[in-house]
């Protein structure tokens, strides 16, 4: 009697954990480039009652008998399909559609990875101008090193290609390339990036190496739209009646628990 409230209580905090996490989804609709998560459960150890191979009369059978011992959160998955493309009146918003994620070195020295590409120009130590995410951290180019220009340049002049190339235009008001291409990189396992906030993700053992699209071959190019934000791609609709699920699952678990402790008064009444 014992096991069910201790297996009961175990799917309470899954769920509980469920719910946080299709908390964190809904509150993060809105930010640029955030990708939704899901919870997945695992049962837990199994505790064999009776062999299949004896039964209480000793005789041979198919069957045993193994009851499970409750279910534990075995992982948070980001799903990392495209968000939806938001226009925007800023010249330095660019958004990706693919596998890519933009590089920007972290206050640590770190390089961290991101779909944000809500950037903004500022002014770099020699006077001349950087692009740089919301936070400051400077933006890398496809050589790893800082997106800066000199002064000359005016920030509003500059565009960038479908590729991620930077243009300037000439005499003529044509667009030239300025020879800086944006950082794309991609991962064998992007679900296996280590999460830190402000949108950023950092290389692990599970994500794989970082693949430089400029200088790996026989990967599909990340395109680079300007104008525009990724959205997020989590699904309002879904994410409802996720929470409705969960919320189910919570108070069956809880009814579980009130069962067994039903039975186990009855137990105690007994004369």
């Amino acid at each position: 009697m014992v096991r069910s409230l201790w297996t009961a209580a175990t799917g309470m905090r899954a769920e509980q954990t469920n719910v946080d996490t299709i908390a964190n989804n809904l509150a993060n609709v809105n930010t640029t480039g955030y990708k939704t998560e899901v919870n997945e459960f695992k049962s837990l150890l199994y505790q064999t009652i009776q062999t299949k191979t004896t039964s209480a009369n000793g005789e041979n059978k198919p069957v045993g008998a193994q009851v499970g011992l409750g279910v534990r959160n075995s992982a948070i998955t980001s799903i990392f399909t495209d968000g939806a493309l938001l226009a925007s009146e800023s010249d330095s918003a660019f958004a990706l559609s693919g596998r890519g994620f933009f590089a920007v070195k972290g206050e640590d020295g770190n390089t961290y990875y991101t779909r944000n590409g809500s950037f903004n120009w500022a002014i770099n130590q020699e006077g001349g101008i950087m692009l740089a995410n919301s936070d400051g951290l400077p933006v890398l180019d496809s050589n790893g090193k800082e997106i800066s220009f000199s002064k000359d340049f005016i920030a509003s002049k500059i565009t960038v290609t479908g590729d991620g190339t930077f243009c300037y235009p000439d005499e003529m008001n044509n667009p030239k390339p300025m020879g800086v291409t944006f950082g794309i990189y991609q991962f064998n396992n992007p679900s296996g990036l280590e999460k830190h906030d402000s949108g950023l993700f950092a290389q692990s053992s599970a994500s794989g190496v970082a693949m430089n699209e400029a200088t790996t071959p026989r990967l599909e190019r990340t395109k680079v739209t300007q104008g525009y934000l990724e959205g997020s791609n989590v699904m309002v609709v879904d994410e409802m009646v996720n929470l409705i699920t969960a919320q189910r699952a919570y108070e069956l678990n809880a009814k579980a628990i009130t069962a067994s402790d039903e039975m186990l008064q009855q137990a105690n009444n007994l004369r």
